[in-house]
């Protein structure tokens, strides 16, 4: 019987420039759970990057194509982790274009410069293809979505496929922060600015994998469990 959660994610691969950059922002390495020592940034403490970061290092360096879900009963892992491979196969890698920081609903978090039809299309297949192995939310979880404060298409798409950041309101972005002010976010945003220009211009990045990412227990540390490379 499997437990815990998994996630679907897009993350770099390991010991890339990208993943280096990554897990040393965040102060993790979600393969092993080990810490990495934190970037010193001017104008910033240890202990405020800590805290500012501590949000997204508990699920590691990613972006979201299927949020963090239960399976439900009768599906295992092995069955999940097949039906990863099956879409994995079907689609090639593709480029990101450059990927810029922003202030993005109240959080610090890296953006493609430009649309992608293609990701959002890969993510909303991500979405629907692995809807049947997800355990419906319990009444706990429905609330820690708060759909007090989704208007009607937020709740529809949360009750559907238990998250509502998904088809239509997907965007494809890779967490920095947690909760941030502006002036916080602007200082960040000018300490990223040089790290993420080089990493562009050096190592420009392909979405090129599927990532499952597992969280044992509730509240534990995510860990990267398995990655599927796109294409036949």
């Amino acid at each position: 019987m499997s437990t815990g959660r998994y996630a679907i994610y897009f993350a770099p691969p390991r010991h890339s420039p990208w993943h280096a950059f990554g897990s040393g922002w965040l102060g993790r390495d979600e393969f092993d759970g080990m810490p990495v020592p934190p970037r010193e940034l001017p104008g910033f403490d240890f202990a405020q990057v800590s805290r500012l970061t501590a949000e997204p290092r508990r699920y590691g360096f990613h972006a979201t194509l299927k949020a963090p879900f239960r399976l439900g009963q009768g599906s295992g892992e092995q069955e999940l982790l097949a039906r990863v491979a099956a879409i994995a196969r079907r689609w090639q890698a593709m480029p990101l274009g450059a990927l810029v920081p922003v202030h993005l609903d109240g959080f610090v978090a890296l953006v493609p410069s430009q649309p992608h039809a293609v990701v959002d299309a890969l993510a909303a297949q991500c979405v629907t293809a692995l809807d049947a192995l997800r355990a419906p939310l319990d009444a706990a979880e429905r609330a820690r979505r708060t759909p007090q404060q989704l208007d009607a298409r937020g709740r529809e798409l949360l009750d559907l496929y238990g998250y509502p950041h998904v088809l239509e309101r997907f965007r494809f972005h890779m967490s920095l922060t947690g909760p941030v002010d502006a002036d916080t976010a602007d200082r960040l945003l000018a300490q990223l600015a040089p790290a993420l220009s080089r990493l562009n211009a050096d190592a420009p990045l392909w979405l090129d994998r599927l990532c499952v990412f597992h969280e044992p227990v509730a509240g534990a540390p995510f860990v990267r469990l398995h990655d599927v490379e796109l294409g036949p």
